[in-house]
């Protein structure tokens, strides 16, 4: 717990279905969260903690879903968590490979006011397929803070949890 003994800061983790957002939040968290291959993998909310220079974090890994327009009940709990003002900030994991089609909810996320992060993952897979994107350029675009990310290795995950801690500030600190 840090020294002012101030509750966790909430983080919602969004994205759209396999983007990588369970393997971030075991990354991130220790946790054991199954990552699976398929849309609707996690069909409820998942919580599990993290802490970074003596702030604690509780990171609230979402079912993945394409916009905060639901269409299903997964995508509810995302949207209703995002929207309902529980979180202080969001981390927004977008596919690298797949970066037009993620950024829709990005915007969204973006559109409400949370302070969020965009974790451009999945970097490995777009080399592999000749594509090279600038987080630096995509930050530019969203007026957001975005890092390069490959969950699966961990590369960048050490810049996300700065940029968590920078950007997802206390609603009373705003």
């Amino acid at each position: 717990m840090n020294g002012s003994l101030a509750p966790p800061r909430v983080v919602a983790l969004a994205g759209n279905p396999n983007t990588g957002k369970s393997s971030i939040f075991n990354m991130l968290t220790g946790a054991k969260q199954h990552v699976g291959n398929w849309p609707g993998k996690t069909v409820e909310r998942v919580d599990g903690r993290f802490a970074h220079d003596g702030e604690e974090f509780n990171l609230v890994d979402l079912p993945g879903t394409y916009s905060l327009n639901a269409a299903s009940p997964e995508e509810m709990i995302a949207r209703d968590f995002l929207v309902g003002g529980e979180p202080d900030g969001a981390v927004v994991v977008v596919d690298a490979a797949n970066l037009e089609r993620n950024l829709y909810l990005a915007i969204q996320v973006l559109e409400i006011g949370i302070p969020t992060v965009i974790a451009v993952n999945m970097n490995d897979v777009a080399r592999s397929r000749g594509l090279e994107i600038d987080p630096s350029v995509v930050s530019d675009q969203l007026d957001a803070p975005a890092v390069a990310t490959v969950a699966r290795t961990g590369k960048g995950l050490d810049d996300l949890r700065e940029l968590i801690a920078a950007t997802c500030v206390r609603e009373e600190s705003r």
